[in-house]
């Protein structure tokens, strides 16, 4: 069972000086009972990327560049590919062309933290979401990983069935969502209120072939995977995922692997 991860000290990637942040004793708790369950304990050691510049990334059919986004300084990129018009579930790329890798990253279990933020690009099909997520587990060749991802424009959408939608589970290559819809509808997908362009506090809580997706800081998760489709013993980096026809941003990336899952 998972309960919310909270971190009261992070360490600054690059310069392993701790900077503590305002707790409360139940908050303590949580986060002491959460390391235990995830077996993290003081040889893991959080790291911290604010993203304010493409130092320390790879970029994958992406582009990136400092922006500001309602004030708060991050991280704005786009795939750096054709724009897609079809209509076809099947042909569009929701994710998995286009990635930013943090690179020396080697991730298997642990808590993934990021604030991201999306909305369709200029001139986007209809189809467009915002899409915005994050990738973990990614294999060195980029041929597969595991992801969760936003669909921003669903969150308030006057369609229920679109809400149902406004994030997703996805495993790359074989596992994307029109897959997952259509042999189990509803199972890696689920609503929580999102708006496109708003920066969006995420934590993604893995163990093993168990993950769990946290949205808005909620001490409930927005969405349960218990069969990560890559199994259990996976790792890989973790990489920024833009979407096609969308415009993402991403800043304060936090790393806190549980032993065996190094974020070197």
């Amino acid at each position: 069972m998972f309960r919310n991860p909270r971190s009261s000290i992070r360490v600054d990637a690059g310069t392993h000086t701790p900077r503590r942040s305002c707790g409360i004793h139940g908050a303590l708790v949580t986060l002491a009972t959460t390391l235990t369950l995830l077996n993290i304990d003081g040889s893991a050691q959080t790291r911290h990327y604010p993203l304010v510049s493409t130092a320390g990334l790879r970029l994958v059919n992406a582009t990136a560049e400092p922006a500001t986004l309602n004030g708060k300084k991050g991280l704005r990129v786009t795939e750096k590919l054709p724009a897609q018009t079809s209509q076809s579930p099947e042909a569009q790329r929701t994710t998995g062309t286009a990635l930013v890798v943090v690179e020396g990253t080697e991730f298997t279990n642990g808590v993934i933290e990021a604030e991201i933020a999306g909305a369709p690009a200029p001139g986007a099909p209809e189809t467009a979401r915002g899409f915005v997520g994050i990738a973990f587990r990614v294999q060195n060749d980029l041929g597969a990983f595991e992801q969760f991802y936003l669909r921003p424009t669903n969150g308030r959408a006057d369609d229920q069935e679109r809400r149902n939608h406004a994030v997703q589970y996805s495993s790359y290559p074989d596992w994307l969502f029109f897959r997952t819809r259509k042999e189990t509808p509803s199972k890696y997908e689920a609503y929580v209120d999102l708006v496109p362009d708003v920066w969006t506090k995420v934590r993604i809580v893995v163990r093993d072939a168990h993950a769990r997706l946290y949205v808005h800081d909620q001490e409930q998760p927005t969405l349960i995977v218990n069969d990560l489709k890559m199994g259990g013993q996976a790792k890989g980096a973790i990489a920024l995922l833009p979407g096609p026809n969308s415009i993402a941003y991403f800043r304060n990336v936090t790393i806190t692997p549980a032993p065996g899952g190094d974020a070197r």
